[in-house]
């Protein structure tokens, strides 16, 4: 029986779990860090247990402390959500130790998927395709370098315990394995708690296709179709899509069969995902196995209209799967993109701060978002920068992309850096509506998926001028919005109708007058350019006005010239850190002569690390930190003189 289930996770996927749990009559436990204390998971939840710390090595990954909330709260069972402990079989253990229900596979499948070396090697001798590499318990440098020449350079180092892109890594010549292989195993240390990895051969112009597996404990398994998952950045999936364009049914059933055998061969229960490359020929390689639920497993809840979690559930309680292999349905298409707080246009660093504008797509036929967030809420350097993710179904895929592009215009977000005009711009783009997917996509379309910032017109600052003073003061006749003394625009009897501003936005200063070139209605600012009306979105909060310009959302600020002037200075040679986070290795020493590009700090963030290097030759004049220090956005790390 479970009638109080503990969520061992954060952010969206504990809210989505709980979701599932309360419409089963399920009571729902969190458990939180010490930061975490106000977020939209714990206020969700029945009951929340404070773990303390911040970093998930001081809060979820703590086994005893969760176990010990589990009995403190009276649970019956513990879903591990995905990433922390989710494929941790020593986790899974100490569940069953408890007398608790894992709602995942048995600890010995995780053994045997849960090291993707192990992995390798059970496929192997399984007889399934696997890309050439090496996947052995040696570890040193001289046996990865031994490997690489083997096989070929480019080579992928990923991470054996792990998933999500932590711990992965490119190596494209034997100069750059070294460094490589360091900085991908304190990844993979940090995010999984083992360092251990293995190499490949990096296959060119792949498509990443997976399969939804999912197994009872009365020995039935089945496959609920495949996801395409190619369109990645950083080896990180950003949009997800099911069925997968272009699969025949022959090749479907090849890879869901394969994936079948796969997960019965090691004694698999409950929701599992093989992953496969899939090349230009129709032929594919076994990846790996994620033994837990997958980010992307609502596109094919949208495609087959099954609850996953309610499955986990269902199964952990001893229950055979509802339904046949040839039962399972597949109706439509569905595509989910992940919004994540970070900045496109500087390498996709994650970004921090405060949600000071959240404002999610409204409901709709065909529409789901399964946040973690909230407005007002603080985004930390500690987890993972997903913010929620937007998923949309259609009868066909075009209809799922029209719908999911107007979600995507429906959704704001202020006071931090998203990917929203980036997965906006992934979706129009020709080569996406004509499924060219490939994991090369987005390195491929860099021009178009991420073009420099355009400067913002004169128009767009007129306007910005009009939203700001109409935003500034209530209406004076609500009942009359189309009465004179209901306009918001500055004009007031025996004064100058203009009022002039000194706006800010993208780092410009401009003095602006306000006069009558747009209209604030509600949220919505009308206006007309070249001959064409037209409706912008214009959201104040604070000192801070959102108006949204060619499908961006760009925020002004007022600010003061003068102080401006008395307080502008530049860090000649200093080099800061781009986001909040944690220094990890400092490279160099004052006095040191470093060339271009060397690495000289390596900042960890959000479960990634980030190198800090030298934009040209020159001497480190002064070091500002040191290994194991916090430091914030913007602190100056090394200063350097030139050459």
């Amino acid at each position: 029986m479970i009638d109080t289930l503990l969520i061992a996770n954060r952010g969206e996927i504990a809210c989505r779990v709980m979701r599932t749990a309360k419409a089963m009559g399920i009571r729902s436990v969190a458990v939180h860090s010490a930061i975490d204390a106000d977020a939209r998971h714990v206020r969700e939840a029945d009951v929340a247990v404070n773990l303390g710390g911040a970093k998930p090595g001081e809060s979820y990954l703590l086994i005893d402390k969760i176990i010990a909330a589990a009995m403190a709260s009276s649970a019956q069972a513990i879903h591990p959500g995905y990433g922390f402990l989710s494929e941790n079989a020593q986790f899974a253990r100490a569940c069953e130790d408890a007398g608790l229900i894992f709602l995942g596979p048995p600890a010995s499948a995780i053994d045997a998927m849960g090291s993707k070396s192990a992995a390798k090697s059970l496929m192997e001798a399984a007889g399934v395709p696997l890309v050439p590499g090496y996947h052995g318990d040696k570890q040193d440098l001289d046996t990865f370098g031994e490997a690489a020449a083997r096989i070929g350079y480019p080579v992928l180092l990923k991470a054996a315990a792990g998933g999500g892109g932590k711990g992965m890594k490119v190596a494209e010549s034997e100069a750059q394995l070294a460094e490589t292989l360091e900085s991908a195993q304190r990844e993979a240390q940090s995010a999984f708690g083992d360092s251990r990895m293995l190499v490949e051969k990096y296959v060119l112009k792949p498509r990443h296709v997976e399969i939804q597996v999912f197994a009872d404990q009365h020995g039935n398994c089945l496959y609920l179709n495949e996801r395409d998952c190619s369109i990645q950045r950083r080896h990180q999936k950003v949009v997800e899509e099911a069925p997968a364009p272009g699969l025949s049914p022959e090749l479907r059933r090849a890879m869901g069969e394969a994936a079948v055998k796969a997960a019965q061969a090691i004694g698999y229960v409950g929701a599992g995902t093989v992953e496969f490359l899939l090349d230009e020929r129709g032929d594919f390689f076994f990846m790996e196995m994620n033994t837990r639920l997958q980010v992307e497993h609502p596109v094919t809840e949208a495609i087959t209209g099954l609850d996953l979690v309610a499955w986990q559930i269902r199964v952990a309680r001893g229950e055979p799967l509802p339904i046949t292999q040839e039962q399972v349905p597949l109706n439509g298409h569905a595509i989910e993109v992940r919004l994540y707080a970070e900045d496109p246009d500087h390498e996709f660093l994650p970004a921090t701060g405060t949600l000071a504008l959240y404002r999610e797509a409204p409901g709709g036929e065909g529409r789901r978002i399964d946040s973690g967030v909230s407005e007002g809420d603080s985004i930390s350097p500690f987890y993972d920068p997903m913010l929620g993710k937007l998923i949309a179904w259609g009868e066909n895929r075009e209809q799922a992309r029209l719908r999911l592009l107007a979600m995507l215009d429906d959704t704001l977000v202020g006071g931090v850096k998203t990917n929203l005009a980036f997965l906006r711009r992934i979706l129009a783009h020709p080569a996406f509506a004509a499924c060219e997917l490939d994991t090369g996509f987005i390195p491929r379309h860099q021009q178009q998926l991420l073009p420099p910032p355009a400067q913002l017109p004169e128009i767009f600052w007129q306007l910005a001028a009009d939203a700001w003073v109409q935003s500034e003061t209530p209406l004076a006749r609500d009942d009359d919005p189309h009465s004179p003394w209901a306009a918001r625009s500055g004009w007031r009897s025996g004064s100058a109708a203009e009022i002039e501003l000194h706006l800010s936005c993208q780092g410009e200063n401009r003095k602006v007058c306000a006069s009558d070139q747009g209209r604030l209605q509600g949220e919505e600012l009308l206006t007309e350019i070249d001959g064409t009306r037209q409706r912008l979105r214009a959201t104040r909060r604070g000192e801070t006005l959102y108006l949204q310009w060619h499908g961006e959302l760009h925020a002004i600020t007022r600010f003061d010239p003068i102080a401006a002037a008395e307080t502008s200075h530049t860090q000649q040679g200093g080099l800061s850190a781009p986001m909040n986070g944690s220094i990890v290795r400092v490279l160099v020493k004052p006095g040191q002569a470093v060339e271009a590009s060397t690495a000289l700090v390596v900042l960890e963030a959000m479960k990634m690390e980030h190198s800090i290097r030298a934009p040209e030759a020159g001497t480190v004049k002064a070091l500002y930190c040191h290994e194991g220090e916090m430091v914030s956005e913007g602190a100056v790390l090394v200063e350097l003189e030139d050459a």
